[in-house]
């Protein structure tokens, strides 16, 4: 399979596959294909991990498509306004993504739900207590809120993130919530009452623009 990604402020990406190759995601990401990509609408494991699936902010079932009789072509296109990040999953290397962050991927990739192990990181921390963890091995496409900013922190690093930055981070890191310091800070500095903290080793991935953020400037101008 080779793929091209296009297009900001709302990217596509557009996959080239050989006879026989297929692509599996979420309902209703698919903009265009070939007619020779033939669609099978599954639960891709069974019940239960279709039940996590839907825990984790993605659809019950998720859609395969598949190269039939020849080369074929489908396209995934963002649904907001950010960037589309390919990744590379192996066995030795599976990744949490923020909850609806996927887009698509090879067959071989299993999306699964993640909990966070503290409950302060999920109810606190803006990236919520259920998020989605990719496993197995092939290559997945995530969708990002604005810009993708990627940092890789040695063992013990520490990186101090606003609520709802964090994208994606390798499952060798951790994250914890700490509360802002100080009484001024918190009801005047317009920052919240708490902040995420990402701890290495591994990569993460922050978005310049989460979707959370934008809501609620929405609802501020409307009020």
């Amino acid at each position: 399979m080779q793929y091209r990604i296009d297009g900001t402020p709302l990217p596509v990406v557009t996959c080239n596959l050989n006879a026989g190759e297929s692509m599996i995601t979420e309902r209703g990401s698919m903009c265009w294909m070939s007619p020779n990509m033939r669609m099978e609408t599954t639960s891709n494991g069974g019940l239960g991990k279709a039940l996590g699936r839907a825990f984790a902010g993605e659809a019950m079932f998720q859609n395969r498509y598949t190269a039939e009789g020849g080369p074929g072509m489908i396209a995934f296109a963002s649904s907001f306004p950010g960037s589309i990040l390919p990744i590379t999953i192996t066995p030795d290397h599976p990744v949490i993504l923020q909850k609806s962050a996927f887009l698509a991927a090879e067959p071989g990739v299993e999306l699964s739900i993640h909990f966070q192990k503290r409950l302060g990181a999920g109810f606190f921390g803006g990236e919520g207590f259920i998020m989605q963890r990719l496993s197995g091995s092939g290559l997945a496409f995530a969708e990002i809120d604005g810009h993708a900013v990627e940092y890789q922190l040695a063992p013990g690093q520490q990186m101090v993130v606003d609520t709802g930055y964090l994208a994606m981070m390798d499952a060798t890191c951790t994250m914890d919530v700490v509360t802002v310091k100080g009484a001024k800070n918190i009801f005047f500095g317009g920052e919240g009452l708490f902040n995420t903290v990402v701890t290495g080793p591994g990569k993460i991935v922050l978005q310049t623009m989460p979707i959370s953020g934008v809501a609620g400037m929405v609802r501020g101008a409307q009020g």
